[in-house]
């Protein structure tokens, strides 16, 4: 028996062939069945996100391949020879080794994420629940949530932030201290200001207020975590609650001028404000920085910190592939003593036989 993966992903795929071999959730469950029903495939794990779709099997002889590969074009009605250019293929130690460097974030888009973890959890548990989980895959599903979580425990792979969104919190929580007792104002309703809110909740904050042009979106944005939303006008009423304000808008113009926040920050006694502007075109005019007691940072400036972050991500990469390199030659070495019991087991199925023959 062999274990085998096929797959592609952001580096081997565009997004117009990663779109379309997506396995819905829904469906999951019923296509690992039909690929266990192909003679000699024995397990099936199927892990698919925006980024890749990975096939993890069990089979008896190396030719399934061709088999997995037929089924996998069939299912997403492409012919195998226009898919097989984009594919990678990992066959026993290699496949062990990919499947531990996914789990812990190295073979991401964004290197050392945490997300993937739980995208492969959820792969295992799809594939226990279609019942196409067995003794080696299971062990190996296991194996690598193992790695991963020493490589967390045991690297800085996951403590540096990479995504404009959590280096924009993290520098905040260098102005203050203690987050729980400040307000933030989230301008824009989009994916990076999602992240914002997420972070800033995740750290303790203790108050997100969200404005947006659309108010039923702000409105459904803040609730999620105890919020306000409110409309683009109001934010000059509600400039002087704000401590920390983090704007991602597609507007044209700057949403928040000088006389605005000087005015602000009058009323709040001078208490500092803390603003990130990811936006381009800019959110916020470049002369709120000459104002006295507010620290103005643009998208430019957090690049700069996600740089420094990824170099200390891809040093402690380093360390992860020693550990990968450790735990694959342990789950290798227990393949080996599984094959070894079962040709004990069978020797002895043997002599027992000739046993009774001879009797």
């Amino acid at each position: 028996m062999s274990l085998i993966t096929l797959g592609l992903n952001h580096t081997t795929a565009p997004v117009s062939i990663r779109e379309r071999l997506v396995f819905p959730s829904e469906q999951l469950q019923q296509a690992l069945r039909e690929l266990v029903g192909i003679s000699g495939i024995n397990e099936a794990a199927i892990l698919s996100t925006c980024n890749r779709t990975e096939v993890y099997c069990d089979i008896n002889i190396e030719n399934e391949e061709s088999e997995v590969l037929q089924w996998l074009g069939d299912y997403h009605h492409f012919k195998p020879e226009d898919i097989k250019p984009f594919l990678y293929r990992h066959l026993d130690k290699s496949a062990v080794r990919h499947a531990l460097r996914v789990a812990c974030g190295l073979d991401s888009m964004v290197l050392g994420e945490p997300q993937i973890l739980g995208q492969l959890k959820s792969a295992y548990q799809s594939a226990d629940d279609a019942g196409t989980l067995g003794h080696q895959l299971g062990r190996l599903f296991q194996h690598a949530f193992s790695v991963a979580k020493q490589v967390r425990t045991d690297t800085a792979i996951g403590a540096s932030p990479v995504s404009v969104a959590f280096a924009a919190v993290r520098l905040a929580q260098q102005i203050f201290s203690d987050l729980g007792k400040q307000t933030a104002l989230l301008i824009g309703a989009g994916e990076t200001i999602e992240l914002a809110a997420r972070h800033l909740a995740g750290n303790g904050i203790g108050n997100i207020i969200v404005a947006n042009r659309h108010v039923a979106r702000a409105q459904d944005l803040a609730e999620q975590y105890g919020g306000r939303g409110i409309s683009l006008p109001e934010i000059s009423k509600m400039l002087t609650q704000a401590d920390i304000i983090i704007s991602s808008t597609a507007s044209p113009l700057p949403i928040l001028g000088k006389g605005m926040v000087e005015s602000a920050l009058k009323q709040r006694k001078h208490r500092p404000i803390f603003m990130v502007d990811i936006a381009v075109p800019r959110d916020i005019e470049p002369e709120v920085n000459d104002l006295r007691d507010v620290y103005l940072y643009t998208v430019d400036d957090l690049q700069q910190v996600i740089e420094d972050n990824l170099e200390s991500r891809r040093e402690a990469a380093n360390e992860a592939h020693d550990i990968i390199d450790v735990q694959v030659e342990h789950f290798m070495a227990w393949l080996r003593s599984q094959d070894a019991v079962g040709t004990i087991r069978a020797g002895k199925g043997a002599a027992y036989a000739n046993a009774r023959q001879i009797n």
